[in-house]
């Protein structure tokens, strides 16, 4: 690709190794998370939430059970200065919820802020200011005392104010850019800040490293995290925060690694909505914790009313590959796949299993609302006998032989693959209706009489074809062969019955018989099953439907 020689690096490396993260493998405990998708994610917005959306949407963020919500920028518009007022004033605010708000480290804006949150209970008010060599350079034209000085008034200002006020609001301070700054300098300006604030035990200050614009990998970010959190001033007293972006697609590896490295919480959005290609996605790094058997401390468990009202508040769509979430995300329609979903699932069933360990499923869709009947096995021409098995047994109750599953397995790909579209339990169902059980292109056998004999049955059976009656008699050892060796002489057709199976359907489907029968003829096999509320007539449909398949294939 061309012009690959203009770019380099643009991070830089702390100035000791810090490598201890490397030595875990998971993150054991839930981070203090702060949801930002009020301010990072409605300002990324083609239009931005209404007021009535935003405090729909602060609704839901609470529901979900965010502690932390960073609700706006109450200098930069009227719009998110009413929003800040209308949750004080109509006391929207949980007692135990804290609001955040952004400032930049200017005065009027700071005070602006101050006004905005006057009243509320409990506030992290979030200062920060552009450290990174580019911001520096080019935007500020300043070096890095002076750069350092915007944060310490910018520090004191908050400080100051919060005093008058004769509060005990909490501050928090964001090196903006992080991950363009050397992170000895990032360092000195979060130390100096601090400094100012004298954090204690019971009212910490926060200091949020944020990965603006994402521009190395994951690892990167951890030893520059590790070495902030090991070189941090107060740092019993200080919450190490991270606000990561996803510029590399590398946002939830950046945010669990920052964890392993000494991170203390995390801010982000639902589905990773942001700017340009979003902040960290809160939704995935909490699931991914609850997958691990760690309580996120977060409830996503109405996972689809979630995207909805996310979608109608934001007009954003959540992906359908987005992890957990995505509407396809648990779908199979690989027949490999389903066949071993189903044989897991089924394994469940069997043994007293108390860990999820499901081929192809990372957790159980019903933890997150969804159902297996309808978005776990998907059928289309990709799919296969075991996944149409399972749709069937577990909407219908059809329990079918492992032989049968491979002919419903054709048939479904067959009418699948015709229509070019997704086949959906009520349209398998169908096909099974019209392929195995109402199949009668050439005969019918409307009427059957039975008599017993010493040794066996005599039948008297009334055949149909083609507008033609006719009522012939056999015997046999039982009803159905009876009924079998009617057909053959009738029909001068020669196969052998190699299955006969039936089961009861479920007390909802009142009780009926099912039965299956599969014949052969010429080293070919041919199915139908009856549906009845009799067990003699539901057998001998299932052996009318497979020799009407058999005659129109062969005819």
């Amino acid at each position: 690709m061309k012009n690959f020689e203009k770019y380099t690096k643009q991070y830089y490396m702390p100035p000791v190794r810090c490598m201890d993260w490397a030595e875990k493998d998971a993150v054991d405990h839930a981070p203090v998370w702060c949801s930002v998708d009020l301010r990072d994610g409605n300002q990324a917005l083609i239009e931005p939430m209404s007021l009535e959306q935003k405090v729909e949407f602060f609704k839901l963020l609470v529901k979900v059970g965010f502690k932390e919500i960073e609700v706006g920028f109450p200098a930069a518009s009227e719009t998110e200065y009413v929003f800040m007022r209308t949750l004080i004033d109509e006391g929207l605010i949980p007692d135990d919820v804290t609001v955040q708000v952004l400032t930049q480290a200017r005065e009027h804006i700071i005070r602006r802020t101050f006004e905005a949150i006057r009243g509320a209970k409990n506030v992290i008010v979030h200062v920060y200011n552009s450290t990174s060599v580019a911001q520096r350079e080019q935007v500020f034209k300043k070096d890095k005392a002076a750069i350092l000085q915007i944060a310490v008034e910018g520090a004191k200002l908050l400080k100051q104010l919060t005093d008058e006020a004769g509060e005990r609001y909490r501050f928090e301070y964001s090196p903006e850019s992080f991950s363009g700054t050397e992170p000895e300098y990032a360092l000195e300006v979060c130390n100096a800040v601090l400094d100012v604030w004298q954090p204690t035990a019971d009212r910490k200050a926060i200091i949020n490293i944020p990965t603006t614009v994402e521009n190395a990998m994951p690892h990167v970010f951890a030893q520059q995290c590790e070495y902030i959190s090991k070189n941090l001033k107060y740092r019993e007293n200080v919450v190490l925060s991270l606000h990561p972006h996803n510029d590399r697609g590398c946002g939830v590896a950046t945010a669990e690694m920052g964890l392993l490295a000494g991170a203390d919480r995390v801010e982000g959005t639902l589905f990773g909505n942001g700017e340009r290609t979003g902040n960290v996605d809160v939704v995935t790094l909490g699931m991914n914790m609850f997958s691990q058997g760690v309580d996120p401390q977060l409830d996503f468990s109405c996972m689809p009313e979630i995207c909805a009202r996310y979608t109608e508040y934001t007009q954003m769509e959540v992906s359908p590959r987005q992890p957990y979430a995505g509407a396809l995300v648990f779908a199979a329609f690989s027949g490999s796949h389903q066949d071993a979903i189903a044989k897991g699932m089924q394994w469940r069933k069997e043994h007293d299993m108390r860990y999820w360990n499901v081929p192809y499923l990372p957790i159980d869709p019903t933890d997150v609302g969804r159902e297996y009947q309808t978005d776990v096995i998907r059928i289309n021409s990709q799919s296969g006998k075991g996944g149409v098995g399972y749709i069937l047994q577990e909407n219908y109750g059809l329990n079918l032989p492992a032989k049968f599953k491979e002919a419903m397995g054709y048939a479904a790909k067959r009418v699948s693959d015709h229509a070019h579209k997704e086949l959906r339990p009520a349209e398998v169902y169908q096909v099974f209706l019209d392929e195995f059980v109402s199949a009668r292109p050439v005969f019918d056998v409307p009427e059957c009489h039975f008599r017993q004999l010493e040794e066996g049955i005599a039948a008297e059976v009334t055949i149909v074809c083609r507008g033609e009656s006719a009522v012939v008699k056999a015997d046999g050892n039982g009803r159905l062969d009876a009924v079998t060796n009617a057909l053959k002489q009738h029909f001068g057709e020669e196969f052998t019955l190699i299955t006969y199976e039936q089961h009861a359907l479920s007390e909802k489907s009142d009780s009926k018989a099912l039965s299956f029968v599969g014949i052969e003829k010429g080293g070919k096999s041919y199915w139908g099953a009856g549906i009845n509320e009799d067990i003699i007539k539901s057998s001998i449909d299932a052996l009318v439907a497979a020799l009407n398949n058999c005659m129109a294939a062969n005819a």
